[in-house]
């Protein structure tokens, strides 16, 4: 059993009130094993993440490092590196020592809906799972949920855990597309899935982005947390053996042909 914070927490144009932010959910956290962070936690979209973009040894992924080894606590959180010309839109991996364990740039860009990300962002190449929190969890980035090979690949790796982060954008049948593709990544690959977005925060954007929905959803379809759109942070868990227990029932994955 393992026990995962879902961290909703609204994120500002601001890097430092974000870290603080982040600090204060790992303190409402205390005793979960890893806590997850929304995408882009480091700092809101816009122009702004190519000049606010850090490398993982800057003082925002050093500020999380800190604060997990603090609470014994592992993070994934969504920040942006510095790249050639573009950034990275990075969702990093660090463990309770406040180590960082891997690091995974997305690789499909939000293109559609009339943004387009690849103005600002370079896309990754390779899907990551990572050992934390005594878990192979598979990362996947907003996007990314809709590329049903992604999160296949990372069953192919060895993935028992999908966690998600987002910065899911509002806008007609916006939030009903984010429910059903989480459900059905973990419902078609028989996986336990937490996924995190942003919190909606009109107060210090009217972008659009946010529409909360954090979630986690077990590996037969059916949601055990739904934090809706209000801030908050929510301990979960997650029984391997009711893996095991699914995948006995419902063994797709064994019925592969392709």
């Amino acid at each position: 059993m393992t026990t995962i914070a879902l961290c909703q927490i609204p994120v500002s144009p601001d890097p430092s009130t974000n870290l603080k932010r982040a600090r204060e959910a790992l303190s409402r956290a205390e005793g979960a094993d890893l806590a997850i962070f929304p995408e882009a936690t480091l700092t809101r979209y816009g122009r702004r993440i190519t000049s606010l973009a850090e490398p993982l040894d800057g003082p925002f992924v050093s500020g999380l490092a800190e604060a997990a080894r603090e609470h014994g606590t592992a993070v994934i959180a969504g920040v942006f590196e510095p790249g050639e010309g573009r950034v990275h839109n990075t969702a990093v991996a660090i463990d309770g020592r406040g180590s960082i364990t891997a690091a995974y740039r997305k690789i499909h860009l939000f293109d559609s809906f009339g943004a387009k990300e690849s103005d600002l962002v370079a896309p990754g190449a390779e899907p990551v799972v990572v050992d934390l929190a005594g878990l192979r969890v598979g990362l996947i980035t907003c996007y990314d949920i809709r590329f049903p090979e992604m999160a296949r690949a990372l069953v192919d790796k060895g993935a028992e855990l999908f966690a998600v982060i987002a910065a899911w954008g509002s806008g007609p049948l916006k939030e009903d597309h984010w429910v059903t593709l989480v459900r059905a990544r973990a419902l078609e690959n028989t996986m336990w899935t937490a996924a995190v977005g942003q919190a909606p925060n009109p107060a210090e954007s009217s972008d659009g982005y946010g529409v909360g929905r954090s979630m986690l959803v077990d590996p037969l379809g059916v949601v055990r947390a739904d934090l809706g759109t209000a801030p908050g942070v929510q301990v979960v868990r997650v029984d391997q053996e009711w893996t095991a227990t699914a995948r006995a029932t419902l063994p797709c994955l064994e019925h592969r042909v392709l």
